[in-house]
C-alpha cells in the first residue's frame, strides 16, 4: 500500500491544469455566453438606435424657443416629423439639424462647427488608471458634440473597446481583423487607408473608428520597427495616428480619441497627434497618487519624442473631476488641493456621480439617449445637467482655440 503522503502527491499531480488551457476555457465559454446574452439584448438583425426628441428638447439642443420650432416644422418643406398619437411633434436627430441648417442661413453661430482657417480639433481623453471615467466622458462628450451640429469623430485607441460597445459594435463580433485603427497605422504591406475603417453610427453626426484587441499588435511591432534602422517606411511611431487622422482633415470638425489606460506607443502617439488634452481624475488619494505617476513618466517619454520630432503644441490641457461625490468631505479636499495645485487647468465643472448615467449605462446607453421618461426625473435631470455643464465647457475651450468665444 503506498504511503499517505505519496497519496497526497499523486492526486495534487493529477487535478493541478495548465493556466493557458483554463484561461483558453474560459474565454471561449464567455465569449460564447457573451454572444447568446448580446443577441438577447440585440436580435442579431437589429441595430442600436437613437429616440426621437420632443419639440421642447429639439428647442434646447437649437437654442431657440419651442414654438420657434413647431413654426420652421409647419412652415419648411424640407423639415419631416412625426407625431404622437397625442399629436405632438418629435424629431429625429437628422430632422433637428435640417432646422439647425435653416436656422444657420440667417444667424451662422446656429452652425458651431469648423469655417474656414479652423484646424481640426483632436481631443485625447487619457488616465494612467482605469475606473476614472474616462470611456464614460469620451461618449458623452462625442454625443454632445454631435448633438449640437460638429461633425464628430470617435476614436476607440482602447483594447477593451468599450467607447465601440456603447457606440453599438460589439468588439468580439462586429469588429474584424485590421477594421481598427491598427489597420491604418501599422507597418506592413497590410495597412489600409484610415477612411476605409470608419463606421457610420445611429448617432447622427457622429461617426466611429472601432477598437479590439487587435489595437495590442501596435504595441508589439512598433519596438520591431524601431529597431529595424533599415524599415523603408520613415514615419515615426509617434506620428502615425496623427497622420492617420489629418487624411481625415476635412470630414470632421472634432476628433475625441478614447486613450488606452496604460503608457504605451498608442497613448504616446495619440498624444502628439492631440490638439488638446483631457485627462480624467477620480478624487481619491490612490488615484491621485497614481496620477503623479502618470504625469511624471508622460513627461519623461514625451520630452524624448520631442526632441525626435514630435508636436506637443496644445490649444489646451485640463483635468476634469469625475465620479464626484459631493457629500463626501475628503473628496471635497482632494478637489480644492487640485484646484491650489493646478488652478484653472482644472475644469470648474466637475462629473458628478449619477444613478441616471449608471442605470442608462446598464442596457449600453448614455443619458442623452436615456428618455426622461425611463427613470425618475429629478434623477434624470440632475445628471443630465452636470454632464452638460462639463461638456459645455469643453465646448467653450474648442471654440476659443477657433478664435471665437
Amino acid at each position: 500500500m503506498a504511503p499517505k503522503a505519496a497519496i497526497t502527491e499523486t492526486k495534487s499531480k493529477t487535478s493541478r491544469v495548465s493556466i493557458d488551457e483554463t484561461i483558453q476555457h474560459d474565454s471561449s465559454a464567455l465569449s460564447s455566453q457573451l454572444q447568446v446574452l448580446f443577441e438577447k439584448l440585440f436580435s442579431p438583425n437589429s441595430k442600436k438606435t437613437l429616440r426621437r426628441f420632443s419639440s421642447s428638447e429639439a428647442a434646447k439642443l437649437l437654442g431657440v424657443t419651442d414654438s420657434y420650432v413647431r413654426h420652421i416644422a409647419s412652415q419648411e418643406d424640407t423639415v419631416t416629423s412625426e407625431r404622437t398619437a397625442g399629436g405632438r411633434r418629435t424629431f429625429s436627430l437628422e430632422e433637428v439639424n435640417a432646422i439647425r441648417q435653416i436656422l444657420g442661413r440667417t444667424k451662422p453661430t446656429y452652425l458651431p462647427g469648423r469655417r474656414e482657417g479652423d484646424h481640426l480639433q483632436v481631443i485625447a481623453v487619457t488616465n494612467f488608471k482605469g475606473g476614472s471615467g474616462k470611456t464614460t466622458t469620451t461618449t458623452h462628450l462625442a454625443q454632445y458634440l454631435a448633438l449640437r451640429g460638429y461633425r464628430v469623430l470617435a476614436v476607440d485607441l482602447d483594447p477593451q473597446a468599450s467607447l465601440s460597445a456603447m457606440l453599438g459594435f460589439q468588439p468580439e463580433f462586429d469588429v474584424a481583423e485590421n477594421e481598427t485603427l491598427y489597420g491604418a497605422i501599422r507597418y506592413d504591406t497590410e495597412q489600409r487607408p484610415v477612411h476605409e475603417i470608419v463606421r457610420r453610427t445611429y448617432f447622427a453626426g457622429l461617426d466611429l473608428i472601432p477598437g479590439n484587441l487587435e489595437l495590442h499588435e501596435f504595441e508589439h511591432d512598433t519596438p520591431r520597427a524601431l529597431a529595424d534602422r533599415d524599415a523603408a517606411d520613415t514615419d515615426m511611431f509617434f506620428m502615425r495616428v496623427g497622420n492617420a487622422l489629418m487624411s481625415l482633415h476635412d470630414r470632421y470638425d472634432v476628433v475625441v480619441v478614447d486613450c488606452p489606460p496604460t503608457l504605451g506607443f498608442l497613448t504616446l502617439s495619440a498624444l502628439c497627434a492631440a490638439t488638446s488634452v483631457l485627462i480624467t481624475v477620480h478624487p481619491q488619494m490612490l488615484d491621485v497618487a497614481s496620477m503623479n505617476q502618470f504625469l511624471a513618466m508622460t513627461a519623461d517619454l514625451l520630452s524624448v519624442v520631442k526632441e525626435a520630432g514630435g508636436n506637443l503644441d496644445y490649444d489646451w490641457m485640463r483635468y476634469l473631476i469625475t465620479r464626484y461625490e459631493p457629500n463626501d468631505g475628503p473628496q471635497a479636499q482632494i478637489v480644492a488641493f487640485l484646484r491650489s495645485l493646478f488652478g484653472d487647468r482644472v475644469l470648474t465643472s466637475m462629473m458628478v456621480k449619477s444613478t441616471a448615467v449608471s442605470d442608462a449605462g446598464l442596457s449600453k446607453q448614455t443619458i442623452y439617449e436615456a428618455g426622461r421618461e425611463t427613470m425618475n426625473r429629478q434623477t434624470y435631470d440632475r445628471g443630465v445637467e452636470s454632464v452638460d455643464s462639463v461638456n459645455c465647457e469643453i465646448e467653450g475651450l474648442i471654440q476659443k482655440a477657433w478664435g471665437r468665444g
